[in-house]
């Protein structure tokens, strides 16, 4: 009998698969800190580098795709970018005034946590995949659309959950990338993904969910942040919370996209 995905979700969490932490080098020469997650089992490939949001490590919503992904074969490494330098929630922080940025030590985290997994003797050839959240999203896009600084054969492909989607000239070619964003999402709005989406029609698959918001997938009720710059109503406030139907599809739905992923070429 196929268990529903919740109750796989906390036999997860409760059950966590083998982890240690390990070091690589980030952006600006950092050495940057990581949650590095194997299978009990042996590694099927993509291997995944996560990346999340932009206040830090959300062990609530980041462990529980560690937990998801590891059951079913993948290698996860959790990179704290934040963390390992210093710095606490950068939520409320406004983005001129942020050192480490999606399209900066961000990105550059991203490919040397990349370049790291891909070089271990156990990660599956064929490249491996990136996946984030929020600004980690945002980061995702920035490894996946800009920049020609990409080994060959390092990345095979991109999930991006509610990352924010206005850029300007983004690559058209590279490995397939999967977008979900809630369509009442204040914080990252999703009339741009599907702006991006249109314009890159072979590349992007995105997947909007009706009255969903930010943090969709992440444990605990809809609720109110204040105080949030990039905040699309006028009082700077956003709705963050799970929607039960929306991350359910989600943690059925990512899985079986990484796992028909193509080797990189």
């Amino acid at each position: 009998m196929r268990l529903p995905v919740v109750l796989l979700v906390f036999a997860c969490v409760a059950l966590p698969a083998r982890a240690e932490t390990v070091h690589f080098i980030g952006g600006g020469g950092a050495s940057i800190a990581a949650e590095l997650v194997m299978p009990a089992g042996p590694p099927v490939a993509p291997a995944i580098v996560a990346l999340h949001g932009c206040g830090g490590p959300f062990p609530g919503r980041d462990r529980q795709w560690a937990g998801v992904l590891s059951t079913a074969g993948h290698i996860v490494l959790l990179a704290d970018s934040f963390g390992s330098r210093s710095l606490g929630s950068q939520c409320r922080v406004r983005g001129k005034d942020r050192t480490v940025t999606a399209v900066g030590l961000r990105r550059e985290d991203a490919l040397g946590a990349a370049r790291w997994l891909a070089a271990q003797p156990f990660t599956p050839p064929g490249g491996v995949a990136v996946l984030g959240w929020s600004d980690g999203g945002s980061t995702t896009l920035a490894v996946a659309l800009r920049g020609a600084d990409k080994p060959p054969g390092l990345l095979r492909g991109f999930v991006a959950f509610y990352p924010g989607c206005r850029w300007r000239d983004p690559d058209p070619k590279g490995p397939p990338i999967l977008v979900l964003i809630g369509e009442a999402d204040d914080w990252t709005p999703a009339a741009p993904c599907h702006a991006l989406a249109e314009r890159l029609p072979g590349r992007i698959s995105l997947v909007a969910y009706a009255g969903a918001y930010h943090d969709f997938d992440a444990p605990g009720r809809v609720r109110v942040m204040r105080d949030i710059p990039s905040s699309r109503n006028a009082d700077h406030s956003v709705h963050v919370g799970q929607d039960p139907a929306a991350r359910e599809d989600a943690l059925r739905r990512v899985p079986e996209f990484l796992r028909a992923l193509p080797a990189a070429p």
